[in-house]
This record gives structure tokens, C-alpha cells and sequence, in this order.
């Protein structure tokens, strides 16, 4: 899986807790959605409320990519039609160069609610469309193909924070240790946490990142029976 952060120069790191962005992306493309509705998309991603925590941290991986292309070559963008090179001579002599970060057999688990819980989609129809999804679903990038359904089931909470306690006690392999978690400021409160502030949603008219999201981060464990 890869819950992609901020692109360094070459470097494509990934944060420890998946994007708002790509929680919307993920239950609209389940749903069908063509990714230029972009006000649908957009309607989403502000209804959408969500944490997550690491049950199990698993091991981060590093991709080396390279290709080198020439001015003839064309390839498939994610607008639906393939596209040229454009360029002097001199921009095909190298290669490009990147590195892609990733996580292999990490388990990390989210909770979310859409407000107001009356709109469309509603969470019955977004659990539908997980399940059996219109098209092919991945984690983050196009090669990580869920080994396992995607909704792992219901639960019901006051708060994120609750909400990620009961994941904890009920999926953790040990529920009364404790895990990495994070959810939206207001939601709960635990001990020792920490404020980040995050641009991890999306202006989908533009395609770029944008917006503020302040979140709790502390690691938490199971609810007390």
C-alpha cells in the first residue's frame, strides 16, 4: 500500500496514515464515478470524517523507477487518452529518475462517517460499492490490489477516536497494546497526543492538493470491556 505525502525532487515518500483525497478517491471510484466530476467528488471529500490507526506496521519498501523515452513515444494518462513528449532534443538524452516509498504487509484499518448522514452517497451505499466495486480498487497506487475485502465491517461510536478504540479491540492481534492512530481534531482527546496540521485534501477542479486538516496523533489501545 502507499499513502502517498508531499513528491521531494525525486522522491515519492508516503505517510504513515492514508489522505483524506485518497479515501475519496478510492469510494468514488468504487461508485463509478468518472474522474472529471469533479464537483462530486469534491461534495464528498467535505462530508467525508475519518481516522485510522496501525495494527501492524509491516516494512517500508523503496521502488527505483526509470524509463527513458523518446519524442515519439506516447503513453495512457489518467484522463483517458494517450499523450506525446514535447521537448528539444537535448530532454530525451537521460533517462527519468524516481524513487517510490511504499508499505508490504502493513495492516492499517479506518473509520469514517459522511455528514450530513442523509446525503448522497449515504454509508450504506458506500459499504455497497466497496464490496463490490464498479471498477478495480488499489491502495494508493495502481499495482497494490486489495488481498482482501475492503470493508471490514460496522461499528458504532461517539467519536473517531471511540470508533478506533473498538477497531483496536476488535482487530488488533494484541488489543490491549498499543497502535499509531490518527483522527480529526474534536473527535476525542488521549494521552500525550500530538497536533499535525496536514494539506491532505484536494481541489478537484485543479487536480492539486490544497486545503488544512488538523489532526490528533497518539498511539492508543483497545477499549476496556
Amino acid at each position: 500500500m502507499s499513502f502517498g505525502g508531499d513528491m521531494v525532487d525525486a522522491f515519492g515518500v508516503v505517510r504513515d496514515f492514508p489522505s483524506r483525497s485518497m479515501i475519496t478517491g478510492l469510494i468514488a471510484n468504487a461508485l463509478g464515478w468518472d474522474r472529471a466530476e469533479a464537483d462530486r467528488h469534491e461534495a464528498l471529500q467535505a462530508r467525508l470524517v475519518m481516522g485510522s490507526v496501525r495494527l501492524r506496521e509491516g516494512r517500508r519498501v523503496r521502488d527505483f523507477q526509470t524509463a527513458q523515452l523518446g519524442a515519439a513515444d506516447k503513453g495512457w494518462t489518467t484522463r483517458g487518452r494517450p499523450e506525446g513528449r514535447s521537448g528539444g532534443a537535448g530532454t530525451y538524452n537521460s533517462p527519468h529518475i524516481r524513487y517510490r516509498d511504499a508499505d508490504a504487509d502493513a495492516l492499517v484499518l479506518v473509520v469514517l462517517r459522511l455528514g450530513p448522514a442523509d446525503g448522497a452517497p449515504d454509508l450504506g451505499t458506500v459499504a455497497a460499492a466497496l464490496n463490490m466495486p464498479e471498477r478495480p480498487l488499489f491502495i494508493g497506487r495502481k499495482p497494490f490490489l486489495p488481498s482482501t475485502p475492503v470493508v471490514a465491517g460496522h461499528v458504532e461510536a461517539e467519536t473517531v477516536l471511540d470508533a478506533l478504540r473498538a477497531v483496536v479491540a476488535r482487530f488488533a492481534p494484541a488489543p490491549t497494546g498499543s497502535y499509531a492512530a490518527q483522527w480529526p481534531i474534536g473527535e476525542g482527546n488521549a494521552e500525550q497526543a500530538r497536533i499535525e496540521e496536514l494539506t491532505d485534501g484536494r481541489s478537484w477542479p485543479s487536480g492539486v492538493h490544497a486545503g488544512l486538516r488538523r489532526t490528533m496523533n497518539a498511539r492508543i489501545s483497545g477499549e476496556v470491556a
